[in-house]
């Protein structure tokens, strides 16, 4: 059973020390603990940051989230999967953090912007997993979460950086409530990433996935995107079925084998392979060669 090899497995976290381990702790929980809830959590703090307008608005005028969402989608997950999964200072892992710091490098992104970015990839999915998940995290693994979402910020030149969870949460909310507020340029890139996730179903349920997505999101953050309020039993049966999941899911074996983001069946952009180098938006004339498939190396 899965609770009782997760007594086993928290035993073991227990011994291990955030401020060293946490590549390795981040990694198990993206691929073995919670893969599932950590990829539905991530793509939700992406709608927070469109809410945004300073960070929506610069997504709806480089037009590439509303023309290539599918492509736009596949580079930020599989990015932040090389630096997961083959490790920060990896070959793949400081050609992932390169692929990013040259893309923000071509506009003028605050730095205020860029840790409230990073504080919602701390704080969504802690509490999605507290919320939905079928147990809790661990102190050891928020505070994995933290050292290592600070590291790849430092990486990132990001300055000023929160230190604790708490801290990381103080700023996320507070980034929102001085920021968020409505904008036709950022609920057009919210509608496109929203209209992709729901191809990620199969067709009779798309209009179903999407009052449900709409239905789980935030208050303030729906009001923001300018998305009308659901009824209460929608909101209620939303939020119970990703609580019933969680039971379930704590019923089932353990995972032996780790899930990777870049094997999900909605990964559509690369059926060939790719080079993690070749991942994301080029400025004209940046790179004269094609992304050559090399799925040996996407696979490590």
């Amino acid at each position: 059973m899965r609770i009782g090899r997760s007594r086993r497995r928290l035993h073991a976290l227990e011994r291990l020390d955030p401020a060293v381990d946490y590549e390795r702790i981040a990694r198990d929980d993206a691929t073995l603990e919670f893969p599932w809830d950590l990829q539905q959590s991530l793509s939700f703090a992406l709608f927070r940051t469109y809410a945004v307008p300073s960070i929506g608005g610069l997504l709806h005028e480089t037009a590439e989230f509303e023309e290539r969402t599918q492509r736009r989608h596949d580079d930020t997950v599989l990015l932040l999967d090389a630096i997961s999964t083959s490790g920060l200072d990896s070959p793949d892992g400081r050609a992932a953090v390169k692929r990013m710091n040259r893309m923000h490098g071509r506009y003028d992104i605050s730095n205020d912007d860029l840790r409230y970015v990073l504080a919602t990839f701390v704080v969504t999915p802690v509490r999605w997993i507290a919320a939905y998940g079928w147990r809790r995290q661990c102190r050891v693994e928020i505070e994995a979460a933290v050292a290592y979402y600070r590291r790849l910020g430092r990486l990132m030149g990001i300055r000023d950086l929160p230190e604790t969870f708490e801290e990381f949460a103080d700023l996320m909310d507070a980034y929102e409530r001085e920021h968020f507020r409505p904008d036709p340029r950022t609920r057009a890139v919210a509608d496109a990433t929203l209209e992709l996730l729901t191809t990620f179903y199969p067709q009779p349920t798309r209009r179903l996935v999407r009052v449900f997505s709409i239905a789980i999101l935030d208050p303030h953050l729906r009001a923001a995107l300018g998305y009308p309020s659901p009824s209460e039993r929608a909101v209620r049966l939303s939020h119970g079925a990703l609580r019933l999941r969680g039971r379930i899911v704590g019923l089932l074996p353990a995972r032996r084998t780790p899930q990777y983001a870049r094997d999900l069946e909605r990964i559509r952009s690369y059926p060939g392979g790719y080079l993690v180098e070749h991942l994301g938006t080029f400025a004209p004339g940046e790179r004269a060669e094609p992304a050559a498939p090399e799925p040996a190396r996407a696979a490590s």
